[in-house]
């Protein structure tokens, strides 16, 4: 307790009535809800059995779990409650399967499990394609979350697209307890439900449970608030942690509204506000604070800090997104040089995971380690292997895992028995298994049709190559050969939708671009086998594991930063319809998108810099850019803004990257 400040203390020992801790970002929440179930235990005489705190990770969880085992040593935890919502869905289900008509051992559905279970009932029942089935699916997932049953949701259904989704509702649910079965939304849909239709047994789990706590209170759905106010009862034993800024997950059902719902369900509601911060400078919280005033608010709040003013927040304005990109790799490159920081201190946002791409690139370019956190790496996606392995081959015929890899994608019909033959056969005669393909004695040992499969694809292979080493245009006779092999039908053909197949192809065509923009860069005298091996170069390294070495700049998007923080954060692409996005200025719903720019801002710890671009390249259109709205509305005597004229914007960005190249010359020098 002696580390709490005065605030914290207070929202422990507060047990009186039901209590909303308003924690802003840094404020040390988690220190409040571990405390105080140590508290509840060692002071208030409660068992740990009777205990329940529920948040939304296996993550924050487990390190909840840690936290209160240093603090109440030996039996008296056990039998503590601290889990997931949906874990403890599941562990009323189990306890309680009979009552909700389930035999023991039940299934659960994943998100993957009940697509196909819909797609399958909608192919049968009504004939539909595969892109109305995640349009179902989600209608699902949203009435379950909203506690909408079948009958409900075909009574409320108007439009065809929801009449549609309801009779699939039905089908679907009749189907899953005929599979013995419940998806995830079930498992706190089905609790709330058999809380509702069994007094009994809602009695008898209320006289269990002496306390509960939630964290992250403003993430919570329909479904969600009534279960814990069910669990809850008229005793009102509640301690809620949340923060209606912070709420940014509107599109998966939360309801920050939630928040002040607890007012209106609990009269004598008491709330303390956690406003002192211990993370970031005061410069950044200011910026976060009137950034947020411009939302509505029902409990009101300001974050503070006594980590002094800090360094301006600076605007960086580029030409364009490949500048943008650059900007940010050689700065950063630039002040890790000056040895003053580490590369895990950098943090990049992005609003959505495409922006990542040209940033990867630069990255690689410049030699800067980096982790993708909660997306996938550019080269790890699987179109951009494939199209990888087809370049390995072209420099290089004697890798054989390229070989085996494009062999056959697009399928062309040759099996891993071909395969096998082909193996045994490169072995025992020690050559690589594109060069057995031309040998006239493989014939003995595979027949005539499967061999001319493997003759058909090698003398291909040779055409490109040649053709690659001789024209005028390289990259034309690459985007001809993954043209040739159909290879942009074959990804129609196996992506679940033409959007999904759209975005994959988009990859690859941002591939080939970067291999062209390589070779322009390189010598005049450079050939397309130099370019290919420094893109195959960058592949291995971004595949490098390093085992204990974890010192890497982070990309993430801003959804993924919520509850993480870095000293130094660029928050990119701060323009309209990207943040905010265009969708959300659609749909009038510009109060998240300013809830996510204010989580973003308050990751950061010491410095904070936003850059956004003149013109952004999208959908192979350049197009000119309109800055985001939410600068207008941040502190402006708090923000150095700079590259606002394109001649400066130009000037600036070349005179860092000379700076850090410079730099990078002493280094190596030394």
């Amino acid at each position: 307790m002696h580390r709490l400040n005065d605030r914290q203390a207070e929202a422990v020992k507060y047990i009186d009535t039901p209590l909303l801790v308003l924690a802003g970002a840094g404020s040390g929440k988690t220190s409040v809800i571990t405390t105080k179930i140590a508290y509840l235990i060692q002071e208030c005489g409660l068992s740990a059995r009777s205990i329940i705190a529920v948040t939304f990770t296996n993550k924050a969880a487990r390190e909840m779990k840690e936290r209160v085992g240093k603090l109440v040593k030996g039996k008296a935890s056990h039998g503590l409650t601290v889990s997931t919502f949906h874990n403890l869905g599941l562990n009323l289900i189990r306890r309680e399967y009979k009552t909700l008509g389930y035999k023991p051992g039940f299934s659960i559905f994943d998100a993957q499990d009940a697509h196909a279970l819909i797609g399958e009932l909608m192919q049968r029942e009504m004939g539909s394609d595969d892109e109305s089935v995640d349009t179902v699916q989600h209608t699902i997932s949203s009435w379950k979350n909203d506690l909408i049953l079948p009958d409900q949701a075909m009574m409320n259904a108007r439009q065809p697209h929801e009449q549609l989704a309801a009779r699939v509702y039905e089908h679907y649910n009749r189907t899953l307890k005929a599979y013995n079965a419940v998806d995830f939304d079930d498992l706190i849909l089905q609790p709330v439900m058999l809380f509702r239709e069994h007094p009994e047994v809602l009695e008898r789990w209320q006289k269990k449970i002496h306390y509960v706590l939630v964290d992250e209170y403003q993430d919570t759905n329909g479904a969600q608030y009534e279960l814990i106010s069910k669990l809850v009862g008229i005793r009102g034993k509640l301690t809620v942690v949340g923060d209606d800024d912070q709420s940014i997950y509107a599109w998966r059902g939360a309801r920050p509204e939630n928040l002040a719902l607890l007012n209106e369900d609990y009269p004598s509601l008491k709330v303390i506000k956690l406003e002192q911060n211990y993370r970031s400078t005061s410069r950044i919280l200011k910026s976060a604070n009137t950034l947020i005033a411009n939302n509505p608010h029902v409990f009101d709040k300001t974050l503070w800090s006594e980590l002094g003013m800090g360094d301006m927040i600076r605007v960086v304005k580029c030409r364009n997104d490949e500048m943008e990109c650059e900007r940010i790799a050689t700065e950063i490159l630039t002040r890790k040089l000056k040895g003053d920081s580490s590369w895990k201190d950098y943090a990049i946002l992005y609003r959505g995971n495409f922006q990542s791409r040209l940033l990867e690139m630069k990255f690689q370019h410049h030699q800067v380690p980096y982790h993708i956190n909660g997306g996938t790496s550019f080269f790890s996606r699987a179109e951009v292997k494939d199209i990888m392995a087809y370049l390995r081959l072209l420099v290089n015929q004697d890798d054989d895992n390229a070989f085996l890899r494009v062999v056959n994608v697009p399928r062309r019909e040759i099996g891993p028995s071909t395969l096998e033959k082909l193996g045994n056969y490169a072995s025992d005669n020690d050559v690589s298994l594109y060069a057995a393909c031309h040998d006239a004695a493989l014939s003995e040992v595979i027949s005539g049709k499967y061999l001319e499969k493997l003759q058909r694809f090698v003398s291909w292979m040779d055409t490109v190559s040649r053709n690659s080493q001789t024209s005028e245009d390289p990259i034309q006779i690459i985007r001809e050969m993954v043209e040739d092999c159909d290879y942009e039908n074959w990804l129609f053909q196996t992506t679940p939708t033409p959007a999904g197949a759209e975005k994959r192809m988009g990859n690859v065509s941002f591939l080939i671009d970067s291999l062209q923009q390589s070779l322009e860069r390189g010598d005049e005298d450079a050939t397309v086998e130099d370019a290919i091996a420094r893109l195959i170069l960058r592949d291995m390294m971004e595949r490098q594991e390093e085992e204990e070495d974890n010192d890497k700049v982070q990309m993430l998007t801003l959804h993924a930063s919520k509850g993480l923080e870095y000293p130094h954060v660029y928050m990119m692409g701060m323009e309209e319809e990207l943040l905010p996005h265009r969708t959300s200025i659609e749909e009038d719903n510009i109060e998240e998108e300013r809830r996510l720019t204010y989580v973003g801002i308050t990751r950061a710890r010491k410095s904070l810099t936003m850059t956004l671009a003149g013109q952004r390249k999208q959908y192979g259109e350049v197009i000119d850019t309109t800055p985001s709205r939410f600068l207008d509305e941040l502190p402006q005597e708090d923000l150095e803004y700079s590259g606002f004229d394109k001649k400066s914007s130009k000037e600036q960005t070349q005179l860092t990257g000379n700076a850090a190249l410079a730099m990078l010359r002493n280094r190596l020098s030394e």
